[in-house]
């Protein structure tokens, strides 16, 4: 039995057709909601650059269009960027992890916001890192845009407070994703070690998270940043 009830929900899943996006599409689609999938893959339902202004406003249009509200955005569309110490690291590579990791949610979130005040509902749900609490080495564009999504979080709940809009983010370790296969074994085992559980986090239990953040039963936490390491994260 599915103890999240999210019949008669209209989702929007930005990043929906990556590993952690279909495991909560899946998730979110056993609960009852209807998804609607914003991603550039094929699969998507409906192709959008994200970090695109033109591309979300247009997108958010026909997704009003056709369902005539919005109930839940969880914004999980992302990248890691360059692997590189900053005196390596372009500017050009900068700005594209900033605007893929935190200017598409600041570009879909002021998209939905007026739809959801209209109701005077709605959950929001970003995704964040343990990068964005503790830093990644090499990792600086990363690190400072998943800060910033913690940051946009609390400020954007604190602006919503008024009403029955809560806004949440997940801040996951490493993810037992298609990114694992990229990493070299040493890598790897570096990563497992800063987790207590000694493991990575499997996609399901992100998904699962996020099910209960966009319910109604999240009805008290708002502004806050759930961790998702396996005890890694300290605070």
């Amino acid at each position: 039995m599915n103890a999240i009830d999210l019949r008669g929900k209209t989702a929007l899943l930005t990043g929906g057709c990556g590993g952690i996006g279909v495991a909560v599409n899946e998730r979110m689609s056993a609960s009852g909601a209807t998804v609607v999938t914003w991603d550039l893959a094929e699969a998507a339902d409906d192709r959008v650059d994200v970090a695109s202004e033109e591309a979300v406003d247009a997108a958010m249009e026909r997704l009003l269009a056709r369902h005539g509200h919005l109930d839940i955005l969880v914004n999980c569309a992302g990248i890691t960027g360059p692997n590189q110490p900053i005196e390596r690291y372009s500017l050009a590579d900068w700005r594209r992890t900033l605007d893929v990791n935190l200017t598409s949610t600041f570009l879909c979130c002021r998209a939905a916001v007026p739809a959801m005040r209209q109701r005077n509902a709605g959950r929001i749900v970003n995704l964040a890192s343990i990068a964005g609490k503790e830093g990644n080495a090499m990792m600086t564009a990363y690190s400072a845009a998943k800060g910033a999504v913690i940051a946009l979080t609390k400020a954007l709940a604190k602006e919503l407070a008024d009403t029955e809009v809560r806004v949440n983010c997940v801040a996951p370790a490493v993810i037992a994703t298609d990114l694992i296969k990229q990493m070299s074994p040493e890598t790897y085992a570096t990563v497992i070690a800063k987790i207590p559980l000694g493991r990575p986090g499997r996609p399901d239990e992100v998904a699962a998270l996020i099910a209960w953040l966009a319910s109604d039963e999240c009805s008290f936490s708002t502004g806050a940043c759930f961790d998702l390491s396996g005890g890694r994260a300290t605070y």
